[in-house]
């Protein structure tokens, strides 16, 4: 069996290894009691309250096994300095059509934040941007057409 590498920043690790350490020591303990709670009001066939418990638990013992498993996968983006995008870029890219500056860090799939300027090197414009260097133009295509951009600076 073939195991897919997760890659992440030191940062983004620790965000998931804290995470699943809550959920396995908070929130678990707190669902527990929800459903003994929900128990003991008695008949389970009608109480909303342990189905609702149920779920939750269900969702969260889901969520713990997906970070499980990242974290397990989990491969350390270190910075390279070639002169090229890749994973841990930060990069500076000029829209052609209307000159605007966008900055984004490239990371994998699991730590993509837009919100937070971190794109996954799988996303449309991440792999136009991987293995390009400063001054290239990348298209990036996407539901309303193509656009241009120009990579103005990497780090």
């Amino acid at each position: 069996m073939n195991i897919v590498p997760e890659y992440l920043s030191k940062e983004g690790l620790e965000k998931f290894k804290k995470e699943l350490e809550h959920l396995t020591t908070v929130k678990r303990k707190e669902i527990v009691e929800r459903i003994e709670y929900a128990k003991s009001l008695g008949d389970l066939s009608e109480n909303s309250e342990y189905k609702e418990s149920r779920e939750a638990q269900g969702i969260n013992e889901g969520r713990i096994q997906q970070l499980e498993d990242i974290i397990k996968r989990a491969v350390i983006i270190e910075k390279g300095n070639n002169g090229l995008v890749q994973l841990g870029s930060t990069v500076k890219l000029k829209k052609d059509a209307d000159g605007k500056i966008y900055d984004y860090t490239l990371v994998g799939p699991e730590e993509a934040d837009i919100s937070a300027r971190k794109i996954s090197n799988k996303s449309p414009i991440g792999s136009a941007l991987m293995g390009k260097k400063k001054g290239s133009v990348v298209k990036v295509s996407s539901p309303t057409g193509e656009t241009k951009y120009s990579i103005e600076e990497i780090s």
